[in-house]
């Protein structure tokens, strides 16, 4: 392992059979929960070095919020392959030094600790940046290192609160949080999409950079509709359910056998398809109640029912073969595990091994596809695996006491 500055340009290096962009690219994260760590196993697939600085014994505390992958915790499975664990208490004189050391030589380092915490620790972006002008330094927060919400505790639920994704989420009845750590993801997603354009300007200027990405920014990116409709219709979104807000017909419907399809329209051409081909009834093209998506927005209670009783004498299995010969988007709800043995997974080789401190696991590939190249997908770390090896690297052979 070589942890040399790196000076030279970034370039496609060997990992096995392939090609991978960011081989040469070492990244050390003090990193936990999701949205950092999520961020730097993109890196990782990439071919990056990513080194993971966990506290000593419990670890990243993403480890223990359950025990569903064979013992592991599905969280951390998810977004921790491919590094190594590093074990310090940066409390301890000697992990500061360790972790000094790798700095110099670190291409990348990437935090999201408790407000206030890296600065305390001085690894605040202004000091880093003036020692180790070459580094891309990337904070992540809930809410922003400025401004009245700077140091509150910010977790993924409280954000999609605070950026209004609760208000529009879930049924006239109740609100409903999404189902995933969105806030977290669009974070890391945003995070990793920054480091990305950092390494690039290093290219250019030769110069290291620093910035940040809060979890309530990243989420408001993505609040971006409902936020032009509250703001220039006067009114909010309102909550549909599994049904949109804005266009109809979009949604699911009951059919003949007691199950349920989802239909998406998105124009007018395709409500005409609908119409004629699906539901028999060409008149409604014309009919005032549904000429534009507005009316059949407003009318959707009564559209609804027009369509279900269309729906009634036939399966799911023939109004899905209905909608994909006339060309109308449309869904099966499947479950998480219809979902993991999804055909299209199969049909497209997407499915590989992942090693684990508990064994071989099933993981997918990651979204973006290169012809001839595949993601690294290395092993999901246990803590402070790699801490002997590292220290060993920088000369300092002894763990002690602030190591593993």
């Amino acid at each position: 392992m070589d942890l040399s500055p790196r000076v030279g340009s970034l370039t496609l290096c060997q990992y096995g059979d392939v090609l991978l962009p960011l081989a040469g690219v070492t990244v050390v994260s003090l990193e936990q929960a999701i949205a950092a760590p999520f961020a730097t196993r993109q890196l990782a697939d990439l071919g990056a070095r990513v080194i993971k600085v966990e506290r000593p014994g419990d670890g990243d505390f993403a480890r223990s919020f359950d025990d569903t992958v064979e013992g592991m915790s599905s969280h951390f499975v998810w977004v921790n392959r491919g590094k190594e664990s590093l074990a310090l208490d940066l409390k301890d004189d000697r992990a500061r030094e360790i972790l000094a050391r790798l700095l110099a030589r670190a291409d990348v380092f990437v935090q999201n600790l408790a407000p206030g915490a890296a600065d305390r620790l001085g690894l605040g972006a202004a000091e880093l940046r003036e020692r180790y002008p070459r580094l891309i330094v990337c904070g992540i927060s809930g809410y922003g290192t400025a401004g009245p919400y700077r140091d509150k505790k910010a977790y993924d639920l409280l954000v999609q609160c605070e950026a209004g994704l609760l208000s529009i989420t879930g049924t006239p009845d109740a609100p409903a949080k999404a189902g995933i750590p969105i806030a977290d993801i669009a974070a890391g997603m945003y995070a990793y999409t920054g480091l990305l354009t950092a390494l690039y300007e290093r290219q250019l200027t030769g110069e290291g950079s620093a910035f940040e990405v809060s979890m309530l920014d990243a989420l408001g990116e993505w609040m971006g509709f409902p936020y032009y409709f509250a703001t220039y219709g006067g009114t909010p979104p309102p909550r549909t359910g599994a049904r949109h807000a804005a266009i109809a017909p979009y949604g699911p419907y009951r059919v003949g056998d007691g199950s349920q399809v989802f239909v998406g329209v998105q124009n007018d051409r395709e409500w005409a398809a609908l119409c004629a081909h699906v539901l028999g009834r060409p008149d409604l093209v014309e009919d005032p109640r549904f000429r534009t998506n507005s009316l059949r927005v407003t009318g959707n209670e009564r559209l609804t029912e027009l369509i279900e009783t269309a729906f009634a004498d036939r399966t799911a299995a023939e109004i899905v073969e209905r909608l994909d010969a006339v060309g109308i988007a449309n869904a099966r709800m499947r479950t998480v595990a219809e979902f993991a043995d999804h055909p299209q997974h199969a049909a497209r080789d997407r499915l590989r091994s992942v090693d684990s401190p508990v064994g071989p696991l099933r993981a997918l590939l990651p979204p973006v596809t290169v012809t001839g190249r595949e993601a690294a997908m290395g092993p999901v770390p246990a803590v402070g695996e790699h801490t002997r090896a590292i220290l060993a690297e920088l000369g300092m052979a002894d763990p002690g006491p602030s190591a593993e």
